[in-house]
């Protein structure tokens, strides 16, 4: 990539990643996944080699009431009383895989001031950006999404208001939405604090001092600010119709994104797989098959609310005479045009997808389905919009934060770990409550905690087998605890290890002050929220009467 820019870079920069991803997955590519990823933001590159399993069924789940156990009210919070956790077996030739490394199940659960660990793949963080992409965030991007997600929740919330139907089909939905408007509005909070920004504002003019102060550095790292701040200058100008048309802000719904995902796929994979975008490399393409097969149902009335507050929102951010927008509606109106494509597509049924799919550029082009041919019509410009985010917005980003990076590494070696990029990461902490206002947080709650809570209405709703195994459950069980591990979105479902290398909880949130650890991490105030085992093992064999899995998480046979 040395002496590239531009186009030129992200050209050769897709080429390398597809040579590397195939010949790492060239044993079977549907058997192994391999990613090229970037860390450091381009300070270091690593490749991740995965093994895929195809075959995975579901073994248990708990009800929705006891696993999201006072909904959007106590999330981000504690103490909680939530039993967020499922159990999965993953299959071989049709039969449970067996496999040798795993983690014992510990029935007990930890104790308060023990060490211990998590292994995930926490999503993203912004520990590491120049101060520029802090200040674009705040200014531009947390903003927008504050304000389309805090729109999309009310037609949602008044979706699930019509019918027990509409209510079923929209809460997963709904979860995520409310989810994330939590985090971005503490982004709000984090973003205007001055003190992050006079820290960030300080290291970088001390990087920058220190590069300056020799020519040698100042000939190989250049002036990396002055590069990031013209990729901003673009970014900031293309950004409302990028996220809206590439972003899918203007066209929601899983169907559209089907159509999209088969329009690009049959272009992408006529070309070589060196000129691929990066997600149609043919390492990648079994996933993507996966996805296109899966049997889950999608609903209509919810695809026609979700269609029609985007299109609604299209025309709002980009205006009635934006050329996309009149290419997108016509002269129809949004309500109109949702229930039209809606009605008319048969992408809900996965197989008309996959024989899109196996059809290939042929069958994409000749196909008269409505969301197809809308996907077609607008994909030369999102296409154009992509390639130019990608030639002139991240492609000198990456390379100016990548100097940067590598200007830390000559200063001060690699004494910090990377943002977090949904790969593997293993995080060492302590089972230990915090100080509110004063006021100490324990480290731990227990199924009495739970019964005092219920109130007998939603989100606070326990079910029967809840109620009737009151009388005979271990109040004094542990129930969730928070620990100091380093956790991020993405995290969920990461097991939490004791220094034996026992599974002793399971990570399903973050307390309020986890929110700034997209920026920092402040081991005073900032935990990890995980279910404990003993409460896993509890409820399994109290109230769900499961004696048989009880009985092979105690015994190891997994």
């Amino acid at each position: 990539l040395r002496g590239k820019d531009g186009a030129a870079y992200t050209t050769a920069r897709q080429a390398e990643e597809s040579a590397i991803e195939k010949e790492c997955a060239k044993d079977d590519p549907k058997k192994w996944r391999c990613d090229v990823i970037s860390l450091y933001h381009g300070g270091r590159t690593a490749l991740y080699r995965y093994r895929r399993y195809q075959d995975v069924r579901m073994v248990m789940a708990p009800d929705q009431n006891a696993a999201f156990f006072g909904g959007d009210p106590d999330n981000f919070n504690f103490p909680r009383y939530d039993l967020d956790m499922a159990f999965m077996r993953v299959y071989e030739n049709g039969k449970p895989a067996k496999v040798d490394a795993f983690l014992p199940f510990d029935a007990a659960g930890p104790k308060e001031g023990e060490l211990v660990f998590t292994s995930g793949n926490p999503g993203s963080t912004e520990r590491e950006v120049p101060l520029a992409d802090l200040e674009f965030s705040r200014n531009v991007t947390v903003p927008f999404i504050v304000d389309n997600y805090s729109a999309l929740d009310g037609a949602l919330w008044q979706y699930s208001r019509e019918s027990t139907a509409h209510h079923q089909e929209a809460q997963e939905r709904v979860f995520g939405i409310e989810n994330s408007l939590k985090v971005y509005r503490g982004r709000v909070d984090v973003l205007s604090d001055p003190k992050l920004l006079d820290a960030k504002a300080k290291s970088e003019a001390s990087l920058r001092d220190w590069i300056n102060a020799d020519p040698k550095r100042k000939e190989a790292y250049g002036d990396p600010w002055a590069k990031n701040a013209q990729a901003l200058a673009v970014k900031k100008r293309i950004f409302k119709p990028y996220v809206m048309l590439e972003g899918a802000f203007g066209i929601q719904g899983e169907l559209f994104q089907y159509a999209k995902l088969l329009v690009r796929a049959a272009s992408e994979r006529q070309k070589p797989d060196a000129e691929r975008l990066t997600a149609y490399h043919d390492a990648r393409l079994p996933a993507l098959e996966a996805e296109l097969g899966s049997t889950a149902p999608v609903y209509p009335d919810l695809e026609k609310t979700e269609l029609a507050f985007s299109l609604t929102k299209l025309r709002q951010v980009l205006g009635a005479d934006d050329e996309m927008v009149k290419l997108v509606l016509g002269k129809a109106a949004p309500d109109d045009l949702a229930e039209t494509l809606v009605k008319g597509t048969k992408l809900a049924d996965p197989k008309v997808r996959l024989a899109l799919w196996k059809g290939g550029a042929d069958a994409i082009a000749a196909s008269k389905d409505p969301m197809i041919v809308l996907a077609r019509s607008i994909e030369p410009q999102t296409r154009a919009l992509r390639k130019q985010m990608d030639d002139e917005v991240a492609a000198p980003s990456r390379q100016a934060s990548e100097a940067m990076a590598k200007a830390r590494f000559e200063r001060d070696g690699v004494s910090s770990y990377p943002d977090a990029t949904f790969t593997q990461r293993l995080s060492f902490g302590q089972v230990k409550g915090w100080d509110e206002n004063g006021k100490a947080v324990p480290a731990f709650t227990y199924f009495s905690g739970l019964y005092d809570r219920a109130t007998g209405s939603d989100p606070f709703k326990l079910t029967k087998p809840w109620l009737d195994a009151k009388a005979h459950v271990n109040m004094k069980t542990p129930y969730d605890f928070v620990s100091t591990n380093d956790i991020i979105g993405g995290n969920s479902g990461s097991p939490v290890i004791d220094s034996q290398g026992h599974a002793v909880g399971l990570i399903f949130d973050g307390n309020i002050h986890s929110l700034g650890g997209d920026f920092y991490y402040d081991e005073t105030t900032n935990r990890a929220v995980a279910v404990d085992t003993a409460a896993i093992m509890e409820a399994l064999k109290v109230v769900y009467k499961n004696q048989a899995l009880a009985n092979e998480l105690s015994q190891g046979h997994l």
